[in-house]
Protein backbone atom coordinates (compact mmCIF):
# COMPACT_ATOMS: atom_id res chain seq x y z
CA UNK A 1 0.00 0.00 0.00
CA UNK A 2 2.58 2.38 0.79
CA UNK A 3 4.29 1.73 -2.26
CA UNK A 4 1.29 2.47 -4.12
CA UNK A 5 0.84 6.05 -2.37
CA UNK A 6 4.68 6.47 -3.26
CA UNK A 7 4.04 5.83 -6.60
CA UNK A 8 1.00 7.86 -7.11
CA UNK A 9 2.76 10.54 -5.33
CA UNK A 10 5.69 10.19 -7.95
CA UNK A 11 2.98 10.37 -11.34
CA UNK A 12 2.00 13.15 -9.33
CA UNK A 13 5.40 15.44 -8.70
CA UNK A 14 6.23 14.41 -12.23
CA UNK A 15 3.04 15.66 -13.79
CA UNK A 16 2.92 19.22 -11.71
CA UNK A 17 6.75 19.60 -12.53
CA UNK A 18 6.20 18.93 -16.36
CA UNK A 19 3.04 21.71 -16.17
CA UNK A 20 5.77 23.50 -14.27
CA UNK A 21 8.16 23.20 -16.82
CA UNK A 22 6.05 23.99 -19.56
CA UNK A 23 4.74 27.26 -18.10
CA UNK A 24 7.64 30.37 -17.79
CA UNK A 25 4.95 33.25 -16.59
CA UNK A 26 4.34 32.70 -12.81
CA UNK A 27 0.29 33.61 -13.09
CA UNK A 28 -0.06 31.11 -15.41
CA UNK A 29 2.48 28.93 -13.20
CA UNK A 30 -0.45 29.42 -10.01
CA UNK A 31 -3.43 29.18 -12.32
CA UNK A 32 -2.07 25.71 -14.07
CA UNK A 33 -1.03 24.83 -10.36
CA UNK A 34 -4.69 25.21 -8.78
CA UNK A 35 -6.86 24.03 -11.94
CA UNK A 36 -4.69 20.44 -11.77
CA UNK A 37 -3.92 19.71 -8.36
CA UNK A 38 -7.50 18.88 -7.13
CA UNK A 39 -7.44 16.48 -10.00
CA UNK A 40 -4.60 14.73 -9.13
CA UNK A 41 -4.61 14.48 -4.83
CA UNK A 42 -8.24 14.10 -4.65
CA UNK A 43 -9.60 17.47 -3.17
CA UNK A 44 -12.23 19.95 -4.30
CA UNK A 45 -10.27 22.98 -4.08
CA UNK A 46 -6.73 24.87 -3.98
CA UNK A 47 -5.30 28.28 -3.58
CA UNK A 48 -2.28 29.99 -3.59
CA UNK A 49 -1.80 33.35 -2.39
CA UNK A 50 1.35 35.32 -2.70
CA UNK A 51 3.48 37.52 0.42
CA UNK A 52 3.29 41.76 -0.31
CA UNK A 53 6.07 42.76 1.18
CA UNK A 54 4.75 46.19 1.23
CA UNK A 55 2.04 45.57 3.31
CA UNK A 56 3.71 41.95 4.77
CA UNK A 57 0.07 40.09 4.28
CA UNK A 58 -0.66 36.93 1.51
CA UNK A 59 -3.21 38.17 -1.67
CA UNK A 60 -4.73 36.49 -3.79
CA UNK A 61 -2.72 34.61 -6.73
CA UNK A 62 -5.02 31.94 -7.94
CA UNK A 63 -7.59 29.73 -6.69
CA UNK A 64 -9.86 26.72 -8.26
CA UNK A 65 -13.00 25.02 -6.88
CA UNK A 66 -14.20 27.78 -4.37
CA UNK A 67 -16.71 31.37 -4.03
CA UNK A 68 -15.41 34.55 -4.83
CA UNK A 69 -17.17 35.38 -1.74
CA UNK A 70 -15.32 32.97 0.63
CA UNK A 71 -12.10 33.92 -1.20
CA UNK A 72 -12.93 37.50 -0.64
CA UNK A 73 -12.71 37.12 3.38
CA UNK A 74 -10.78 39.05 5.34
CA UNK A 75 -8.87 36.47 7.68
CA UNK A 76 -7.39 33.54 6.08
CA UNK A 77 -6.87 31.45 9.30
CA UNK A 78 -6.16 31.45 13.13
CA UNK A 79 -3.62 33.87 14.14
CA UNK A 80 -2.01 30.37 15.28
CA UNK A 81 -2.40 28.96 11.89
CA UNK A 82 -0.34 31.83 10.26
CA UNK A 83 2.11 32.43 12.74
CA UNK A 84 3.10 28.42 12.27
CA UNK A 85 2.96 29.06 8.23
CA UNK A 86 5.34 32.37 8.75
CA UNK A 87 7.91 30.28 10.35
CA UNK A 88 7.52 27.50 8.00
CA UNK A 89 5.50 25.03 9.08
CA UNK A 90 2.77 23.32 7.13
CA UNK A 91 -0.90 23.14 9.28
CA UNK A 92 -3.59 19.89 8.33
CA UNK A 93 -7.13 20.79 10.20
CA UNK A 94 -10.34 19.08 10.23
CA UNK A 95 -13.79 20.16 11.22
CA UNK A 96 -12.74 23.89 10.04
CA UNK A 97 -16.26 24.56 9.91
CA UNK A 98 -16.95 24.13 13.62
CA UNK A 99 -13.64 25.96 14.51
CA UNK A 100 -15.38 28.64 16.60
CA UNK A 101 -11.90 30.47 17.19
CA UNK A 102 -11.94 31.73 13.30
CA UNK A 103 -13.35 34.91 13.26
CA UNK A 104 -14.90 33.94 9.77
CA UNK A 105 -16.33 30.29 10.79
CA UNK A 106 -19.52 31.16 9.09
CA UNK A 107 -18.35 31.54 5.93
CA UNK A 108 -16.05 28.14 5.97
CA UNK A 109 -19.82 26.87 6.72
CA UNK A 110 -21.68 28.30 4.43
CA UNK A 111 -18.87 27.32 1.70
CA UNK A 112 -18.36 23.47 3.20
CA UNK A 113 -15.48 23.34 4.06
CA UNK A 114 -14.27 20.25 6.21
CA UNK A 115 -10.75 19.89 5.91
CA UNK A 116 -7.58 22.10 4.59
CA UNK A 117 -4.01 21.73 4.49
CA UNK A 118 -2.14 24.71 4.66
CA UNK A 119 1.58 24.65 3.19
CA UNK A 120 3.96 27.42 3.08
CA UNK A 121 5.51 28.27 -0.34
CA UNK A 122 9.28 28.67 0.48
CA UNK A 123 12.37 30.09 -1.75
CA UNK A 124 15.96 29.92 -0.85
CA UNK A 125 14.59 29.36 3.32
CA UNK A 126 11.95 32.29 2.48
CA UNK A 127 8.24 32.52 2.49
CA UNK A 128 6.94 34.02 -0.67
CA UNK A 129 3.66 32.37 -0.28
CA UNK A 130 1.06 29.82 1.13
CA UNK A 131 -0.46 26.68 -0.80
CA UNK A 132 -3.79 25.50 0.46
CA UNK A 133 -5.54 22.22 -0.27
CA UNK A 134 -9.03 22.18 0.68
CA UNK A 135 -11.63 19.28 1.22
CA UNK A 136 -15.56 19.75 1.29
CA UNK A 137 -15.81 15.89 3.38
CA UNK A 138 -13.01 15.41 6.48
CA UNK A 139 -10.10 14.17 5.51
CA UNK A 140 -6.92 13.41 7.83
CA UNK A 141 -3.70 14.21 5.93
CA UNK A 142 -0.86 11.86 6.29
CA UNK A 143 2.63 12.52 7.16
CA UNK A 144 3.55 10.67 3.85
CA UNK A 145 0.86 13.55 2.37
CA UNK A 146 1.97 16.36 4.31
CA UNK A 147 5.67 15.75 2.97
CA UNK A 148 4.81 15.12 -0.45
CA UNK A 149 2.55 18.26 -0.62
CA UNK A 150 5.55 20.32 1.15
CA UNK A 151 7.99 18.88 -1.71
CA UNK A 152 5.11 19.57 -4.08
CA UNK A 153 4.86 23.52 -2.36
CA UNK A 154 9.01 23.75 -2.58
CA UNK A 155 8.45 22.87 -6.48
CA UNK A 156 5.77 25.58 -6.55
CA UNK A 157 8.07 28.11 -4.98
CA UNK A 158 10.89 27.30 -7.09
CA UNK A 159 8.44 27.49 -10.85
CA UNK A 160 6.78 30.96 -9.34
CA UNK A 161 10.12 32.41 -8.21
CA UNK A 162 11.39 31.28 -12.04
CA UNK A 163 7.95 32.19 -13.67
CA UNK A 164 8.37 35.19 -11.67
CA UNK A 165 12.09 35.62 -12.96
CA UNK A 166 11.35 35.40 -16.43
CA UNK A 167 8.57 37.46 -16.80
CA UNK A 168 11.17 40.26 -14.77
CA UNK A 169 13.05 39.66 -17.59
CA UNK A 170 11.09 40.17 -19.83
CA UNK A 171 9.03 42.79 -18.48
CA UNK A 172 12.61 44.67 -18.07
CA UNK A 173 13.45 44.37 -21.73
CA UNK A 174 10.06 46.05 -22.79
CA UNK A 175 10.25 48.45 -19.85
CA UNK A 176 13.58 49.89 -21.56
CA UNK A 177 11.88 49.92 -24.88
CA UNK A 178 9.19 51.61 -23.28
CA UNK A 179 11.52 54.12 -21.32
CA UNK A 180 13.03 55.05 -24.94
CA UNK A 181 10.36 55.88 -26.58
CA UNK A 182 8.74 57.57 -23.40
CA UNK A 183 11.50 59.45 -23.53
CA UNK A 184 11.69 60.58 -26.57
CA UNK A 185 7.84 61.74 -26.97
CA UNK A 186 8.43 64.03 -23.83
CA UNK A 187 11.66 65.21 -25.03
CA UNK A 188 10.22 66.36 -28.03
CA UNK A 189 7.92 69.07 -27.05
CA UNK A 190 7.78 71.53 -24.29
CA UNK A 191 3.91 71.72 -24.44
CA UNK A 192 3.01 70.85 -20.55
CA UNK A 193 -0.16 69.33 -21.87
CA UNK A 194 1.36 67.19 -24.32
CA UNK A 195 3.83 66.05 -21.57
CA UNK A 196 1.29 65.08 -19.16
CA UNK A 197 -0.48 63.45 -22.16
CA UNK A 198 2.10 61.03 -22.89
CA UNK A 199 2.85 60.17 -19.57
CA UNK A 200 -1.14 59.04 -18.41
CA UNK A 201 -1.57 57.50 -21.62
CA UNK A 202 1.29 55.43 -22.51
CA UNK A 203 2.29 54.30 -18.84
CA UNK A 204 -0.34 52.50 -17.77
CA UNK A 205 -0.75 50.73 -21.50
CA UNK A 206 2.80 49.92 -20.54
CA UNK A 207 2.24 47.93 -17.12
CA UNK A 208 -1.13 46.04 -18.30
CA UNK A 209 -3.41 48.27 -16.45
CA UNK A 210 -6.49 50.66 -16.63
CA UNK A 211 -6.03 54.02 -15.47
CA UNK A 212 -3.45 57.27 -14.63
CA UNK A 213 -3.96 60.13 -13.10
CA UNK A 214 -1.04 63.14 -12.19
CA UNK A 215 -1.27 65.31 -9.67
CA UNK A 216 1.27 68.36 -9.45
CA UNK A 217 2.37 70.66 -5.95
CA UNK A 218 1.49 73.62 -6.45
CA UNK A 219 4.56 76.09 -5.40
CA UNK A 220 2.09 78.79 -4.07
CA UNK A 221 0.07 76.79 -1.82
CA UNK A 222 2.19 73.35 -1.10
CA UNK A 223 -1.45 71.63 -2.59
CA UNK A 224 -2.37 69.06 -4.90
CA UNK A 225 -3.82 70.06 -8.63
CA UNK A 226 -5.06 67.47 -10.37
CA UNK A 227 -2.94 67.98 -13.95
CA UNK A 228 -3.94 64.71 -16.13
CA UNK A 229 -5.84 62.01 -16.22
CA UNK A 230 -6.62 59.10 -18.62
CA UNK A 231 -8.91 55.80 -18.54
CA UNK A 232 -11.11 57.28 -14.96
CA UNK A 233 -14.60 59.24 -14.72
CA UNK A 234 -14.60 62.70 -13.74
CA UNK A 235 -16.97 61.29 -10.78
CA UNK A 236 -14.10 59.49 -9.43
CA UNK A 237 -12.11 62.53 -9.95
CA UNK A 238 -14.09 64.80 -8.42
CA UNK A 239 -14.75 62.18 -5.34
CA UNK A 240 -12.60 64.74 -2.77
CA UNK A 241 -9.65 65.77 -1.26
CA UNK A 242 -6.65 62.98 -1.96
CA UNK A 243 -3.88 64.54 0.06
CA UNK A 244 -5.05 63.12 3.67
CA UNK A 245 -4.60 59.75 1.97
CA UNK A 246 -1.77 57.66 3.67
CA UNK A 247 -0.64 56.14 0.05
CA UNK A 248 -0.58 59.88 -1.17
CA UNK A 249 1.59 61.20 2.38
CA UNK A 250 4.02 58.26 2.23
CA UNK A 251 4.41 58.74 -1.71
CA UNK A 252 5.29 62.64 -1.25
CA UNK A 253 7.73 61.77 1.17
CA UNK A 254 9.81 60.38 -1.86
CA UNK A 255 9.09 56.34 -1.88
CA UNK A 256 6.33 54.23 -3.79
CA UNK A 257 3.89 52.77 -3.00
CA UNK A 258 2.10 49.76 -4.10
CA UNK A 259 -1.93 48.50 -3.01
CA UNK A 260 -2.70 45.13 -4.24
CA UNK A 261 -6.61 45.36 -2.58
CA UNK A 262 -7.75 48.67 -2.38
CA UNK A 263 -11.01 47.72 -0.62
CA UNK A 264 -9.31 46.60 2.15
CA UNK A 265 -5.97 48.47 2.95
CA UNK A 266 -5.46 51.23 5.28
CA UNK A 267 -3.86 53.16 3.29
CA UNK A 268 -6.55 53.95 0.80
CA UNK A 269 -10.09 56.65 1.85
CA UNK A 270 -12.45 56.25 -0.83
CA UNK A 271 -13.28 52.77 -0.96
CA UNK A 272 -16.88 53.05 -2.18
CA UNK A 273 -15.79 55.47 -5.14
CA UNK A 274 -12.90 52.97 -6.47
CA UNK A 275 -14.91 49.78 -5.87
CA UNK A 276 -17.59 52.11 -8.35
CA UNK A 277 -14.67 52.75 -10.59
CA UNK A 278 -13.96 49.25 -10.62
CA UNK A 279 -10.43 50.09 -8.87
CA UNK A 280 -8.34 46.94 -7.22
CA UNK A 281 -4.76 47.87 -7.08
CA UNK A 282 -2.63 50.66 -7.26
CA UNK A 283 0.84 51.76 -7.86
CA UNK A 284 1.63 55.65 -6.51
CA UNK A 285 5.00 56.43 -7.55
CA UNK A 286 6.29 60.41 -6.44
CA UNK A 287 7.54 62.72 -9.56
CA UNK A 288 10.99 64.46 -8.39
CA UNK A 289 13.61 66.67 -9.92
CA UNK A 290 16.81 66.91 -8.29
CA UNK A 291 15.15 64.70 -5.39
CA UNK A 292 12.58 67.21 -4.79
CA UNK A 293 9.23 65.41 -4.94
CA UNK A 294 7.06 67.66 -7.33
CA UNK A 295 3.81 65.45 -7.64
CA UNK A 296 2.49 62.00 -7.61
CA UNK A 297 1.72 59.53 -10.33
CA UNK A 298 -0.99 57.11 -9.62
CA UNK A 299 -1.12 53.95 -11.06
CA UNK A 300 -4.78 52.08 -11.22
CA UNK A 301 -5.65 48.68 -12.28
CA UNK A 302 -9.01 47.16 -12.66
CA UNK A 303 -7.63 43.65 -11.23
CA UNK A 304 -6.16 42.64 -8.53
CA UNK A 305 -2.23 43.39 -9.17
CA UNK A 306 0.64 42.75 -7.44
CA UNK A 307 3.43 44.78 -8.53
CA UNK A 308 6.96 43.57 -9.44
CA UNK A 309 10.03 45.19 -8.43
CA UNK A 310 10.64 45.69 -12.50
CA UNK A 311 7.21 47.40 -12.80
CA UNK A 312 7.91 49.26 -9.62
CA UNK A 313 11.26 50.58 -11.05
CA UNK A 314 9.65 51.23 -14.68
CA UNK A 315 6.74 53.59 -12.79
CA UNK A 316 9.44 55.32 -10.74
CA UNK A 317 12.10 56.12 -13.60
CA UNK A 318 9.43 56.90 -16.00
CA UNK A 319 8.18 59.31 -12.94
CA UNK A 320 12.15 60.74 -13.29
CA UNK A 321 11.69 61.25 -16.95
CA UNK A 322 8.45 62.81 -16.51
CA UNK A 323 9.11 64.97 -13.67
CA UNK A 324 12.37 66.74 -15.48
CA UNK A 325 10.21 67.04 -18.70
CA UNK A 326 7.25 69.02 -16.31
CA UNK A 327 9.92 70.91 -15.15
CA UNK A 328 11.24 71.52 -18.98
CA UNK A 329 7.85 73.02 -19.82
CA UNK A 330 7.19 74.64 -17.05
CA UNK A 331 10.18 76.48 -17.42
CA UNK A 332 9.39 76.99 -21.12
CA UNK A 333 5.47 78.13 -19.91
CA UNK A 334 7.29 81.02 -17.95
CA UNK A 335 9.88 82.15 -20.10
CA UNK A 336 7.23 82.08 -23.00
CA UNK A 337 5.33 83.84 -20.89
CA UNK A 338 7.42 86.37 -19.70
CA UNK A 339 8.49 87.11 -23.48
CA UNK A 340 4.73 87.76 -24.39
CA UNK A 341 4.59 90.10 -21.67
CA UNK A 342 8.14 91.65 -22.75
CA UNK A 343 6.83 91.78 -26.48
CA UNK A 344 3.16 93.25 -24.95
CA UNK A 345 5.73 95.85 -23.16
CA UNK A 346 7.44 96.64 -26.12
CA UNK A 347 4.42 97.32 -28.13
CA UNK A 348 3.16 99.89 -25.27
CA UNK A 349 5.66 101.67 -25.11
CA UNK A 350 6.04 102.14 -28.91
CA UNK A 351 2.55 103.59 -28.94
CA UNK A 352 3.91 105.62 -26.24
CA UNK A 353 6.62 106.93 -28.60
CA UNK A 354 4.38 107.29 -31.34
CA UNK A 355 2.13 109.19 -29.85
CA UNK A 356 5.08 111.52 -28.63
CA UNK A 357 5.08 114.79 -31.40
CA UNK A 358 8.54 115.70 -31.91
CA UNK A 359 10.83 112.94 -33.46
CA UNK A 360 12.68 110.70 -30.81
CA UNK A 361 15.36 108.47 -31.41
CA UNK A 362 17.70 106.39 -28.74
CA UNK A 363 21.61 105.33 -29.54
CA UNK A 364 23.47 102.85 -27.89
CA UNK A 365 27.06 103.67 -26.44
CA UNK A 366 28.76 102.72 -30.03
CA UNK A 367 26.65 105.40 -31.81
CA UNK A 368 23.83 102.58 -33.10
CA UNK A 369 20.54 103.29 -33.79
CA UNK A 370 18.22 100.80 -31.77
CA UNK A 371 15.15 102.93 -31.69
CA UNK A 372 12.86 105.48 -33.27
CA UNK A 373 9.62 106.73 -33.17
CA UNK A 374 6.88 106.98 -36.05
CA UNK A 375 7.54 110.63 -36.40
CA UNK A 376 11.51 110.41 -36.85
CA UNK A 377 10.64 107.55 -39.27
CA UNK A 378 8.36 109.95 -41.60
CA UNK A 379 10.88 112.82 -41.08
CA UNK A 380 13.58 110.46 -42.19
CA UNK A 381 11.85 109.08 -45.36
CA UNK A 382 12.70 105.15 -44.24
CA UNK A 383 11.08 102.28 -42.82
CA UNK A 384 12.29 101.23 -39.54
CA UNK A 385 13.93 98.33 -40.68
CA UNK A 386 16.15 100.74 -43.05
CA UNK A 387 17.30 102.75 -39.89
CA UNK A 388 17.47 100.29 -36.99
CA UNK A 389 21.48 99.64 -36.40
CA UNK A 390 22.79 102.54 -38.72
CA UNK A 391 25.79 104.49 -37.46
CA UNK A 392 24.25 107.78 -35.81
CA UNK A 393 26.00 110.45 -37.79
CA UNK A 394 25.08 108.98 -40.71
CA UNK A 395 21.57 109.97 -40.41
CA UNK A 396 22.38 114.15 -40.43
CA UNK A 397 25.09 114.01 -42.95
CA UNK A 398 22.84 116.65 -45.20
CA UNK A 399 22.73 118.45 -42.14
CA UNK A 400 24.50 120.87 -40.17
CA UNK A 401 25.47 119.72 -36.83
CA UNK A 402 29.20 119.92 -35.96
CA UNK A 403 30.11 116.79 -34.24
CA UNK A 404 30.90 119.35 -31.38
CA UNK A 405 27.97 120.29 -30.67
CA UNK A 406 25.93 117.55 -31.04
CA UNK A 407 24.03 116.78 -28.21
CA UNK A 408 24.54 112.74 -28.38
CA UNK A 409 28.38 113.57 -28.78
CA UNK A 410 28.29 115.58 -25.24
CA UNK A 411 26.08 113.35 -23.44
CA UNK A 412 28.47 110.22 -23.98
CA UNK A 413 31.55 112.51 -22.92
CA UNK A 414 29.94 114.28 -19.64
CA UNK A 415 27.17 111.51 -19.16
CA UNK A 416 25.21 114.82 -18.66
CA UNK A 417 22.14 115.98 -20.42
CA UNK A 418 22.45 118.78 -23.46
CA UNK A 419 20.71 119.98 -26.08
CA UNK A 420 21.87 122.39 -29.02
CA UNK A 421 19.66 124.36 -31.88
CA UNK A 422 20.52 124.49 -35.23
CA UNK A 423 19.36 125.92 -38.86
CA UNK A 424 18.03 123.30 -41.60
CA UNK A 425 17.40 123.95 -44.46
CA UNK A 426 14.01 122.23 -46.02
CA UNK A 427 12.45 122.32 -49.37
CA UNK A 428 9.47 124.53 -47.88
CA UNK A 429 12.49 127.14 -46.32
CA UNK A 430 14.63 127.46 -43.57
CA UNK A 431 13.47 125.39 -40.29
CA UNK A 432 14.98 125.95 -36.86
CA UNK A 433 15.14 122.65 -35.02
CA UNK A 434 16.28 121.82 -30.71
CA UNK A 435 17.89 118.50 -29.96
CA UNK A 436 17.78 117.29 -26.37
CA UNK A 437 19.90 113.98 -25.46
CA UNK A 438 19.97 111.95 -22.02
CA UNK A 439 21.67 109.51 -20.41
CA UNK A 440 20.34 105.90 -19.80
CA UNK A 441 22.14 104.38 -17.02
CA UNK A 442 23.23 100.80 -16.45
CA UNK A 443 23.42 99.08 -12.61
CA UNK A 444 26.67 100.01 -12.55
CA UNK A 445 26.60 103.82 -13.69
CA UNK A 446 27.65 103.77 -16.69
CA UNK A 447 25.56 105.16 -20.22
CA UNK A 448 23.93 102.55 -21.58
CA UNK A 449 21.61 104.55 -24.13
CA UNK A 450 20.87 107.98 -25.28
CA UNK A 451 17.78 109.37 -25.89
CA UNK A 452 17.09 112.28 -28.22
CA UNK A 453 14.17 114.25 -28.66
CA UNK A 454 14.08 116.67 -31.84
CA UNK A 455 11.52 119.54 -31.94
CA UNK A 456 10.91 122.05 -34.71
CA UNK A 457 10.89 125.31 -33.13
CA UNK A 458 10.71 127.22 -36.58
CA UNK A 459 6.86 128.58 -35.44
CA UNK A 460 8.42 129.59 -32.00
CA UNK A 461 11.33 131.52 -33.36
CA UNK A 462 9.12 133.31 -35.58
CA UNK A 463 7.03 134.76 -32.77
CA UNK A 464 9.89 135.40 -31.02
CA UNK A 465 11.39 137.49 -34.00
CA UNK A 466 7.74 138.84 -34.21
CA UNK A 467 7.74 139.82 -30.49
CA UNK A 468 11.02 141.18 -30.49
CA UNK A 469 10.74 143.49 -34.01
CA UNK A 470 6.63 144.72 -31.70
CA UNK A 471 8.80 145.84 -28.69
CA UNK A 472 11.74 147.51 -31.10
CA UNK A 473 8.37 149.23 -33.04
CA UNK A 474 6.55 149.78 -29.55
CA UNK A 475 10.21 151.97 -28.42
CA UNK A 476 9.73 154.08 -31.65
CA UNK A 477 6.15 154.67 -31.02
CA UNK A 478 6.89 155.93 -27.60
CA UNK A 479 9.55 157.71 -28.77
CA UNK A 480 7.72 159.16 -31.45
CA UNK A 481 4.98 160.51 -28.97
CA UNK A 482 7.56 162.12 -27.15
CA UNK A 483 9.28 163.81 -30.08
CA UNK A 484 5.22 165.04 -31.14
CA UNK A 485 4.52 166.13 -27.63
CA UNK A 486 7.98 168.42 -27.80
CA UNK A 487 7.06 169.81 -30.81
CA UNK A 488 3.54 170.58 -30.28
CA UNK A 489 4.25 173.35 -27.96
CA UNK A 490 6.16 175.40 -30.24
CA UNK A 491 4.60 174.93 -32.93
CA UNK A 492 1.45 176.10 -31.83
CA UNK A 493 3.32 179.23 -30.97
CA UNK A 494 4.36 179.74 -34.61
CA UNK A 495 0.71 178.78 -36.05
CA UNK A 496 -0.69 182.06 -34.07
CA UNK A 497 1.88 184.06 -34.98
CA UNK A 498 1.92 183.16 -38.96
CA UNK A 499 -2.43 184.04 -38.22
CA UNK A 500 -1.24 187.17 -36.91
CA UNK A 501 0.70 188.32 -39.13
CA UNK A 502 -1.85 187.06 -42.37
CA UNK A 503 -4.37 189.38 -40.65
CA UNK A 504 -1.72 192.21 -40.58
CA UNK A 505 0.18 191.73 -44.08
CA UNK A 506 -1.66 194.18 -46.65
CA UNK A 507 0.51 192.81 -49.35
CA UNK A 508 -0.91 189.98 -51.19
CA UNK A 509 2.31 188.17 -52.35
CA UNK A 510 3.49 188.22 -48.90
CA UNK A 511 -0.04 186.93 -47.65
CA UNK A 512 0.41 184.41 -49.79
CA UNK A 513 3.37 183.06 -48.60
CA UNK A 514 2.19 183.42 -45.23
CA UNK A 515 -0.91 181.09 -45.66
CA UNK A 516 1.71 178.61 -47.01
CA UNK A 517 3.65 178.95 -44.40
CA UNK A 518 0.14 178.35 -42.18
CA UNK A 519 -1.20 175.42 -44.20
CA UNK A 520 2.58 173.69 -43.67
CA UNK A 521 2.28 174.24 -39.86
CA UNK A 522 -0.73 173.07 -40.02
CA UNK A 523 -0.02 169.71 -41.44
CA UNK A 524 3.03 169.32 -39.13
CA UNK A 525 0.32 169.86 -36.25
CA UNK A 526 -2.21 167.18 -37.85
CA UNK A 527 0.71 164.97 -37.78
CA UNK A 528 1.85 165.31 -34.12
CA UNK A 529 -2.07 164.80 -33.25
CA UNK A 530 -1.71 161.42 -35.18
CA UNK A 531 1.80 160.69 -33.20
CA UNK A 532 0.56 161.29 -30.04
CA UNK A 533 -2.81 159.41 -30.48
CA UNK A 534 -1.69 156.86 -32.32
CA UNK A 535 -2.61 153.04 -31.02
CA UNK A 536 -1.30 150.54 -33.65
CA UNK A 537 1.83 150.17 -35.72
CA UNK A 538 2.63 147.93 -38.75
CA UNK A 539 5.93 147.54 -40.68
CA UNK A 540 5.52 147.96 -44.74
CA UNK A 541 8.06 147.50 -47.32
CA UNK A 542 9.22 150.78 -48.47
CA UNK A 543 12.90 150.58 -51.14
CA UNK A 544 15.05 148.20 -51.50
CA UNK A 545 15.47 146.53 -48.34
CA UNK A 546 13.88 149.81 -46.30
CA UNK A 547 10.88 149.13 -44.23
CA UNK A 548 9.02 152.69 -42.91
CA UNK A 549 6.49 152.45 -39.98
CA UNK A 550 2.74 152.90 -40.69
CA UNK A 551 0.87 154.39 -38.46
CA UNK A 552 -3.02 154.29 -37.21
CA UNK A 553 -5.38 156.40 -34.82
CA UNK A 554 -7.89 155.46 -32.71
CA UNK A 555 -9.89 157.56 -35.07
CA UNK A 556 -8.60 155.12 -38.30
CA UNK A 557 -9.04 152.05 -36.18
Amino acid sequence: MEQINELKFLKVFQKVTKLISMVLDHQQVMDTIVRELPGLLDIDAATIRLLDPSTNTFVMGAAHGLSMEYLSRTNIDTAETMALINSGYPVAKTDVDQDTNFSDQALVSQEGIKSVLTLPILFQDSVIGILRLLTRHNRTFTSEEISFSMALAEQVGIAISTGRMFTEMGNQIDFMKEVQEISTLVNSTLDLNSVLNIIVERLPRSMGCQACTIRLLRPETNHLELAASHGISEEYLQRGEVEREKNITLALSGEPVSIYDVSRDERVMYKDNMKKEGIKSLLAVPLKVKGEVIGIIRILSDSHHCFTSSEINFAVTIAEIGGTAIQNARTYQKITLLFNQVEESERFVANILNCIRPQLLVVDKDLHLVLANRVFLAAMDKEENELLGADYHSLWQDQACPAKTCPVEQVLATGQTASHEHQLIKNDGPHWVERTASPMLNDGGEIEYVIEVIRDITAKRQLEQEHLERVKLQGVVELAGTVAHEINSPLFAALGTAQLLEEEMESDELKKDVQTIIRNLKTIGELTRKMTTMTGFESRDYVGETKIVAFTSNKES
